[in-house]
């Protein structure tokens, strides 16, 4: 499956770009796409639209703490681990897109409760598919280099 792809459709279908990246990862994750979306619900626009860390950006992290995070309080070597993970990934989006915060990206300023106008140039460029469709191929690499052995015990 082309988790890019499916992200970037689930964004033009009106998934917001946290959503479309947790939603899209649904066969790996065990979730529901209802509760993927929830779950990634609060994360679109920045965090809300308060344009701090990029949805998508978020939206891949949250899939790598479900493939790859910890639960045992108190392990600092796989605390250390995993937050190593997640700067890498974060790491390779920043390589790519210059940042990982939202206003950054799109030029916006902070809680901008009207964000970039929504013009026909914009719906050209629609940006966001970009950053939604980056996040999922940088997670797809990393999935192919260190397959998931046992599906998440989600909620077990």
């Amino acid at each position: 499956m082309n988790h890019a792809e499916l992200a970037g459709e689930l964004f033009f279908n009106g998934y917001n770009c946290a959503q479309a990246v947790v939603v899209a990862f649904s066969d790996v994750t065990g979730l529901s796409k209802e509760f993927s979306s929830k779950m990634a619900s609060s994360f679109g626009g920045g965090m809300g639209r308060m344009r701090e860390v990029c949805g998508a950006v978020s939206g891949m992290l949250m899939v790598a703490g479900l493939l790859y995070g910890y639960h045992t309080p108190g392990d600092d070597e796989i605390k250390k681990a995993h937050y190593t993970l997640v700067q890498d990934l974060a790491g390779q989006f920043r390589e790519k897109m210059g940042s990982i915060v939202c206003r950054e990206i799109l030029k916006n300023p902070p809680s901008d409760p009207a964000p970039t106008p929504r013009t026909a140039e914009f719906y050209a460029k629609r940006p966001c598919v970009r950053m939604v469709m980056l996040a999922a191929d940088i997670l797809d690499a990393y999935i192919r280099e260190h397959p998931v052995t046992d599906a998440p015990a989600v909620g077990k």
